[in-house]
C-alpha cells in the first residue's frame, strides 16, 4: 500500500549505522529533498550517524552542500564508496583530512554490485579496472590512510587474472520517480534518467531493508505496469516533492524524457542557456580556441553509424567539431548512466539527452560498454606518462574518481583522449592555418609517472587497444615502445613548443605529419567562446 509521508518522516526511518545508496547521476533525476532531510535531521539531533553511504555515479553539482553532498557532515557519514566525487567538495574535503572511509570503484563496477546485491550475490568476476589503482596490486581503490577495508580481490580463473568485487550490504536506499500510483509502483515518465533506480531498491529489499522514493506527484489510478519502474511492494516510503527538478538546471524538459522531439535548432539555443545558467553560478569551463582545434582533430577519427560515448569536459568540444562537419546526425551517441541515441546535454543537465532512443538502467548501459559496444570513446586526461598511461582521478590530495572511465576506456575499440598540451592559462590563436601560441600555459600534463593509473598504456597495448592522445600543438599514439608523436600543427616548432616540455622523449615518427589545416580555419561567423 501507499505510504506517504514527509522528507523528515523518511528520514527517521534511516538508523545509526546503516548502509545507504542514493541514486542518481551528477545533479540529475537525484532526490534532493530527503537528502535535505537527513541532514536537518542531522543536524538538529545528531542521528543518525556512522552510516555507510554508496553511489556509483557522482553525485551533487561542484559546489559545497549540493545534493549528496550535504550528507558531508562529520559524523553522520564514516565510510564512503563512490565512483566519482568531483562534484562532492565537502566530502573530498573529509577524505583529504583523513575523516571519513573512502573508496573509488568503477561506476559501471558499483551498479553492477548494487544487481548482485540484489540477488544476494557474493560479488562480481570482472577484468575492468586490472592494473590501474583499484587492482590490489596498485592500492585496491583506498582513497586516504585510514581506509582499510578490502572490496577488491585478486583472483586467477582457468589460468586468467581476473578482479573479485566484493558486495556490500545495502539496507537504505533513497530513489527518485515522477508518479507514485494507490499502490506504490513508481513510474518515471519525467525523468531523464532511470540509472540505478530499482536495482538500489532491489539491493535494500534483499537485506530486509527501507526503500524511500521521492516523487512529483500521486496518481488516483493504476500505473501502466509496462513503466513501472519500481513495483510498490519493494517501496516504503514516498515522499511528496511537487517542485523537484528534471536537473539542476532545468526545471522540465520534455525532450529529455522522450515526450517530445526537439528541433536541432532548438537544442543548440538550450544548450547556449544552460552554459549560462552554469556560468553565473560559477560552475561552467572556459571554452577556447585550443579546446576547438582539440575537438576538430578528435573528431577526425569518427566514421559514420560510429556508437560513442563522449567524456565531460573538453571532449564535448568532438560534438561541436561533428556538427561542422554534418556528421551529427551519422553518429550514435551514448551516456553512461543509461542514454542511447540522441544529442548529449551539458553542464547541469549533463547525463540527460535531447531526443533519445532510449532510456534504460545504468548496469545494462554498463554490459553494453562492458562487452565492447563502443566504438570510439573521447575521454579527458589530468596526466599522461610517457608509457601512455593516463591519470583523470587523483591529483595530490585532490580526489576526483574515475566514474565511468575505467570501464569505458577499458573496453572501447579505440580511445582518443582529448587535453591540452599545457593546463592553466594557456592561449592560443590560429591564423590562415597556422596556430600560435599567445601565452604558455603554466602546468604540465605530461609527467614522468603519473601519480595514479587510471588508464594502462600497457594493458591496452596487451589487449591491442588503439589510443590516441590529441592536444592543440599535436598528436601522439600509443605504441608498445611509449608514446609517439606523430603529428604537429603547423606553426609549431617541434623542439621548442614540444619537445623541451616534455620531461620524457616521445618516440618522433619519421615523417612527422601535420595535423589537418582545417583544424586551424575560422570558418568566419562561429565564435569558439559562445
Amino acid at each position: 500500500m501507499l505510504k506517504v509521508m514527509t522528507g523528515r518522516q523518511a528520514a527517521e526511518l534511516i538508523n545509526d549505522g546503516d548502509i545507504v545508496s542514493i541514486n542518481g547521476f551528477g545533479s540529475v533525476s537525484h532526490p534532493d529533498d530527503i537528502d535535505k532531510a537527513v541532514e536537518v535531521r542531522f543536524l538538529e539531533t545528531g542521528k543518525p550517524r556512522d552510516l555507510t553511504m554508496i553511489f556509483a555515479s557522482g553525485q551533487g553539482h561542484n559546489k559545497k552542500g549540493a545534493y549528496a553532498d550535504r550528507l558531508g557532515q562529520e559524523g553522520l557519514v564514516t565510510k564512503v564508496i563512490g565512483g566519482h566525487f568531483a562534484l562532492m567538495p565537502q566530502l573530498r574535503e573529509m577524505i583529504a583530512r583523513n575523516k571519513i572511509q573512502a573508496y573509488n570503484l568503477p561506476q559501471g563496477v558499483i551498479c553492477h554490485l548494487f544487481r548482485a546485491c540484489a540477488g544476494k550475490k557474493p560479488g562480481i568476476l570482472t577484468r575492468i579496472g586490472m592494473h590501474t589503482f583499484v587492482d590490489p596490486r596498485y592500492g585496491s581503490g583506498r582513497l586516504n590512510e585510514i581506509s582499510a577495508d578490502t572490496w577488491v580481490e585478486l583472483m586467477e580463473l582457468d589460468g586468467e587474472e581476473y578482479l573479485y568485487y566484493k558486495t556490500p550490504r545495502i539496507n537504505v536506499a533513497i530513489v527518485r520517480g515522477t508518479t507514485a500510483d494507490p499502490s506504490g509502483n513508481i513510474t518515471a515518465e519525467k525523468e531523464s534518467l532511470v540509472v540505478d533506480a530499482l536495482h538500489i531498491a532491489q539491493a535494500a529489499k534483499a537485506n530486509h531493508g527501507k526503500v524511500i522514493v521521492q516523487v512529483e506527484r500521486l496518481s488516483t489510478i493504476p500505473a501502466n505496469p509496462r513503466e513501472v519502474v519500481i513495483p510498490g511492494v519493494m517501496v516504503d516510503a514516498v515522499v511528496l516533492a511537487p517542485d523537484q527538478k528534471q536537473t539542476i538546471s532545468e526545471t522540465y524538459n520534455p525532450a529529455y524524457s522522450g515526450e517530445i522531439r526537439m528541433p536541432h535548432e532548438e537544442i543548440n539555443r538550450v544548450i547556449a542557456e544552460i552554459r549560462e545558467i552554469d556560468r553565473k553560478a560559477g560552475v561552467a569551463r572556459e571554452r577556447s580556441y585550443a579546446s576547438l582545434i582539440i575537438g576538430r582533430r578528435a573528431a577526425r577519427e569518427l566514421k559514420p553509424g560510429n556508437v560513442i560515448n563522449l567524456g565531460v569536459g573538453l571532449p564535448e568540444m568532438v560534438s561541436i567539431a561533428a556538427q561542422e562537419r554534418g556528421i551529427i546526425n551519422d553518429l550514435i551517441f551514448t551516456i553512461e548512466p543509461g542514454v542511447i541515441g540522441g544529442v548529449p546535454s551539458v553542464g547541469g543537465s549533463f547525463g540527460a539527452s535531447f531526443n533519445p532512443d532510449i532510456i534504460y538502467s545504468q548496469a545494462s548501459q554498463f554490459d553494453f560498454y562492458d562487452g565492447g559496444g563502443l566504438d570510439i570513446a573521447y575521454m579527458g586526461a589530468m596526466e599522461v606518462d610517457q608509457k601512455g598511461n593516463v591519470n583523470v582521478s587523483r591529483l595530490g590530495d585532490k580526489v576526483i574518481g574515475v566514474g565511468g572511465f575505467v570501464n569505458i576506456t577499458q573496453s572501447a575499440q579505440k580511445v582518443v583522449y582529448c587535453f591540452p598540451f599545457m593546463g592553466g592559462g594557456l592561449d592560443v590563436t590560429f591564423d590562415n592555418g597556422r596556430l600560435t601560441i599567445v601565452q604558455e600555459g603554466r602546468i604540465e600534463k605530461f609527467s614522468g609517472s603519473v601519480q595514479q593509473i587510471s588508464f594502462s598504456g600497457n594493458y591496452a597495448i596487451k589487449n591491442r587497444q588503439p589510443v590516441l592522445y590529441v592536444t592543440e600543438r599535436c598528436v601522439f599514439s600509443l605504441t608498445p615502445d611509449g608514446l609517439a608523436l606523430v603529428e604537429i600543427a603547423p606553426g609549431i616548432d617541434l623542439h621548442r613548443d614540444i619537445l623541451d616540455k616534455m620531461p620524457f622523449r616521445p618516440i618522433v615518427s619519421d615523417p612527422l605529419k601535420i595535423m589537418d589545416i582545417s583544424c586551424f580555419v575560422d570558418p568566419g561567423t562561429r565564435n569558439p567562446n559562445t
